[in-house]
């Protein structure tokens, strides 16, 4: 039972509730003062020449006779033309149930709103079936009209044309609409398909230059080497001194090749150090941060420079940036280790154990150790890299 009940009403929307309950409020309305509108009010009402015709019926069963040409609006998204139909049907045996009483007052009101929904929601040929049965509605509504007979016809068919006009041009605009959204999103698919292909052809390209930059600079490397067997200590130091360099360039170079394969940011190539604190810091902006160097300070192994960097970053990203924060960073260098300190408010939304987690994962490749404490919002980590050598 419950079932058939929600099929029922399956589809209606909140905005049908109100424009179906706004005209049958106005139709209850109208067909109650008939009701109480007494024949001494009716024949001074046509004295006075505000009425054409003296009410024929004053029974209360005009009041939900009314109803049954106003509540099926409720459905008019599932078939326009049939619920145009059943208001007709139902103002036509109304008319020939009570005669002459008032309707217009919401027989109208009806008639514009059914122009309006056919002409937006239906074809061309079902908005004119629709607007068909509209005017033969609006005709229904006056043909017996106590107080303006026919009269109102004159007024009535131009509004009903301009109604159902407007709901035309609106079906139009709407219809472009639709498709100038449909036409972007297949350029913006072909645009996204261009740049991939773009994309894919580059990657392939520098994974070839990557190739060809490694195959020379092993055979120039193995070459160097296998000139060194018989070289005197300074000759074989310059030498390696040599190697170590052409090494060091095509790392450099491999580094940028692979950023730009990733197609991540490759502006930190060479891979960032402790020195680089001082630009990773600037960007937070709105909050006072501030570096802080003690100890020793001197170019270390540069796994420990890249680790003591991520580290700092992994904490940096998630402590509030803003202008009433304070974010301190110390770097401290001892003999055998280098000491980072970073405390700050952190962002509430942001996921602090998670970062903790990637900094201490950070310091324990290097074997070295990261504590963090986390109390009212504010962290305070305190990570320790051994520095051998």
């Amino acid at each position: 039972m419950s079932e058939g009940f929600s099929e029922v009403f399956r589809g209606i929307r909140p905005v049908d509730w109100v424009l179906a309950g706004a005209l049958t409020a106005l139709g209850l309305w109208l067909m109650v003062e008939n009701v109480q509108f007494t024949d001494e009010h009716a024949s001074s009402a046509i004295a006075e020449g505000t009425m054409v015709h003296a009410l024929t019926s004053h029974s209360w069963l005009m009041v939900p006779a009314f109803m049954l040409a106003t509540v099926p609006v409720l459905w008019w998204r599932r078939s326009v033309v049939a619920v145009t139909a059943i208001s007709l049907a139902a103002m036509v045996l109304h008319d020939l149930l009570f005669g002459w009483v008032t309707r217009c007052g919401a027989g109208l009101p009806l008639a514009f709103v059914l122009a309006y929904l056919g002409a937006v929601a239906l074809e061309r040929r079902g908005a004119a079936i629709v607007l068909a049965l509209v005017t033969l509605l609006t005709v229904a509504v006056a043909a017996v009209d106590a107080t303006t007979g026919f009269e109102v016809l004159v007024v009535a068919f131009p509004i009903v044309v301009i109604v159902f006009g407007i709901g035309r041009a609106v079906r139009h605009r709407t219809a472009l609409s639709v498709e100038l959204k449909a036409r972007t999103s297949d350029l913006r698919q072909l645009r996204d398909k261009r740049v991939a292909l773009e994309v894919a052809g580059d990657r392939a390209r520098l994974s070839h230059e990557l190739d060809g930059l490694l195959l020379e600079r092993l055979a120039q490397l193995t070459a160097a080497a296998e000139t060194g067997h018989d070289l005197d200590p300074g000759s074989a130091r310059t030498l390696f001194e040599s190697i170590e360099s052409d090494s060091r360039t095509t790392l450099d170079g491999m580094r940028e090749i692979v950023g730009l394969l990733r197609g991540g940011d490759v502006t930190l190539t060479p891979a960032p150090t402790v020195a680089h604190l001082d630009a990773l810091l600037a960007r937070h902006t709105r909050a006072d941060s501030r570096l802080i160097v003690t100890g020793d300070p001197r170019s270390l192994p540069a796994t420990v420079e890249l680790s003591a960097y991520r580290i700092v970053e992994h904490l940096v990203n998630v402590l509030a940036d803003e202008p009433e924060s304070r974010i301190e960073v110390g770097m401290r260098f001892d003999d055998d280790a280098l000491e980072i300190r970073v405390n700050g408010p952190v962002v509430k939304s942001s996921d602090i154990k998670a970062a903790v987690a990637r900094a201490r994962e950070r310091a324990s490749f290097l074997g070295g150790s990261l504590e963090a404490k986390v109390a009212r919002g504010h962290a305070d980590v305190v990570a320790m890299l051994p520095v051998l050598g």
